[in-house]
């Protein structure tokens, strides 16, 4: 499990101004090795050239945005890494945005304008806590259970689900 000091990122966002201040809280925790993408295309490209192990998406990007991108690496068989860690940015906050985007594989999401302290737990939740991968029909990525147990009356679909009688 590497330290956050040794990280090697790439930050994808259409904004030069959103990318430097990413990269300047990214170095603001030691984290030296930052690439910059200007959308899921060019980070795409990057990875392919040398992997990386965390990637920052913005949603919104054109050709390709962060949706697209994280489905790439999920599911595409020439994927560079489908276990990737995936960490996704955007103003839009709404649950609809939200649940596509885990739908999609990535592994945490923050929401325009965050605190430093934000956007960094979510880095280290990445690293040194990460989610087992899960692939079930029609997705393959983190778990998207944050709990440990089932909510009362969800489905009972995992063997660790099963109720000891």
């Amino acid at each position: 499990m590497p330290s956050l000091q040794t990280l090697d990122v790439i930050v994808a966002d259409d904004s030069a101004n959103m990318r430097k201040i990413v990269v300047t809280l990214l170095m603001s925790a030691g984290i030296t090795k930052v690439r910059q993408a200007v959308d899921g295309w060019d980070a795409m490209t990057q990875l392919r050239a040398q992997r990386a192990d965390l990637v920052i998406v913005d949603l919104n990007m054109k050709p390709l945005d962060g949706l697209g991108f994280t489905r790439l690496i999920r599911a595409d068989r020439h994927s560079p890494d489908p276990y990737l860690p995936i960490l996704m940015m955007t103003g839009h906050a709404e649950l609809t945005w939200v649940r596509e985007a885990r739908d999609a594989g990535v592994t945490e999401f923050v929401v325009k304008p965050f605190t430093p302290k934000a956007f960094l737990s979510r880095i280290e939740a990445m690293v040194m806590r990460p989610r087992p991968f899960v692939r079930a029909n029609g997705y393959f990525g983190p778990c998207r259970r944050r709990a440990r147990e089932a909510p009362e009356g969800a489905p009972r679909r995992r063997a660790s689900d099963a109720v000891m009688v």
